[in-house]
C-alpha cells in the first residue's frame, strides 16, 4: 500500500482559507435571507473544505458528469455551505448565493435535485446514509467504477434507525467505496445531542456495525486529509470519520453556544463576524479540485428487459 503524504503547509492553509471563506459564504447568505443554519454550516466547513478541494475527484464545470465522487448532505439545513463549496469551485456565481431560499431561485433551504451536483432531497434527517449506500453499491457492483460516495451527516440524526440499517447495509455488502463521516457539533435543534462529544462511543457503535472508523478533529484539515486517504486504501469495509466539531465554530461568542440552531447571524453584526472570520484568510487563490477518472459507463435505460415476460400482450385491453 502507498504511503501517506502529508500535504505541504500552504496546501493545509489554503484548505483553510477555503473554509473560512465557506464560513463567510454561509453567514452572507443566511442573512441576507434572513434564515436558515449559519451554526451547522460553521462547524462543517473544514470537513467541505477538504472533501471539495482535496480529496474528492470530480469535474467542477459538469457535476452531473457520471465519474464524479459523488457528496450527499444528509445533514441538509447545512444546504448554504454546500452551495458555498461549489461557488468556491467555480460552477455558481458568488453572487447567486444571496439569493438562497428566494422564490425564484433554485437555491432552497435544503438541497433537492433542481441542481445538478444534487443526487438525493435531504431535508429529512437520517435518510442520507441510506441513498449512499445505493450509490456505493451501483459503483462498485454495476458500473464497476472508480467514483467514491461521501455522505455528511448530522449527529443529532444519528438517532435514527434508518443510519444505522444502512450501516448494516453497507458493511454486508462490503462498500469500501463508501465514506460516511459524522459532523459531531454536539448541539442538537434545541439541546445537546444524547452523545454530545463522546466520539468514542459513535467509534465503538460504527465498527461494531463492521466499519472501519477514525476519530479526527474535524478543525484539523491535515488529520482529516488523512483519514480520508487511508479510507481509499482500506479493501471491503466502509469507512466512519467521527469529526468532533464545534457548532458556530469560528465566530466568537457563538462557537459551542446553544439556542443558535437555525438563527441567522444578527445584521448589526454580521460585518464585525466577518471580518474577524477575514482575518484568518492569508490568501482568496482558488484551489482546483482533481478531476475525476473517467471509467464510469455511460448511463442506457434502452437494454433493460424483464426476468420474465409481462401476463398481457401489446394491444391487450
Amino acid at each position: 500500500m502507498d504511503t501517506y503524504q502529508k500535504p505541504e503547509d500552504k496546501d493545509l492553509q489554503a484548505l483553510l482559507d477555503v473554509a473560512n471563506r465557506l464560513r463567510i459564504h454561509s453567514i452572507r447568505a443566511t442573512c441576507a435571507s434572513n434564515s436558515g443554519h449559519p451554526t451547522s454550516c460553521c462547524s462543517a466547513a473544514e470537513i467541505l473544505s477538504v472533501l471539495f478541494f482535496n480529496t474528492m475527484k470530480y469535474d467542477a464545470a459538469d457535476p452531473g458528469n457520471y465519474n464524479n465522487d459523488r457528496f450527499i448532505l444528509s445533514k441538509g439545513h447545512a444546504a448554504p455551505i454546500l452551495y458555498a463549496a461549489w461557488a468556491e469551485a467555480g460552477y455558481i456565481k458568488e453572487s447567486d448565493l444571496l439569493n438562497l431560499r428566494k422564490i425564484d431561485c433554485d437555491l432552497e433551504g435544503h438541497p433537492t435535485p433542481k441542481l445538478p451536483f444534487v443526487d438525493v432531497a435531504t431535508g429529512s434527517l437520517g435518510q442520507g446514509l441510506g441513498a449512499s449506500c445505493g450509490m456505493a453499491y451501483t459503483g462498485k457492483y454495476f458500473d464497476k467504477a472508480s467514483y467514491r460516495v461521501y455522505c455528511l451527516l448530522g449527529d443529532g440524526e444519528s438517532s435514527e434507525g434508518a443510519v444505522w440499517e444502512a450501516m448494516a447495509f453497507a458493511s454486508h455488502y462490503k462498500l469500501d467505496n463508501l465514506v460516511a463521516i459524522f459532523d459531531v457539533n454536539r448541539l442538537g435543534q434545541s439541546e445537546a445531542a444524547p452523545l454530545q462529544h463522546q466520539t468514542d462511543i459513535y467509534r465503538k457503535r460504527c465498527e461494531a456495525f463492521g466499519w472501519n472508523t477514525y476519530i479526527v478533529d474535524g478543525h484539523d484539515v491535515q488529520e482529516l486529509c488523512c483519514a480520508l486517504w487511508q479510507a481509499a486504501n482500506v479493501k471491503d469495509k466502509p469507512t466512519a470519520i467521527i469529526a468532533k466539531t464545534y457548532k458556530g465554530k469560528g465566530i466568537t461568542g457563538v462557537e459551542n453556544q446553544d439556542n443558535w440552531h437555525g438563527k441567522p447571524m444578527p445584521k448589526d453584526k454580521v460585518e464585525s463576524i466577518i471580518n474577524e472570520i477575514q482575518s484568518r484568510i492569508q490568501t482568496n487563490k482558488p484551489v482546483t479540485p482533481a478531476a475525476p477518472v473517467r471509467d464510469a459507463p455511460e448511463v442506457s435505460i434502452t437494454d433493460i428487459k424483464m426476468p420474465t415476460p409481462p401476463s398481457y400482450k401489446v394491444g391487450d385491453k
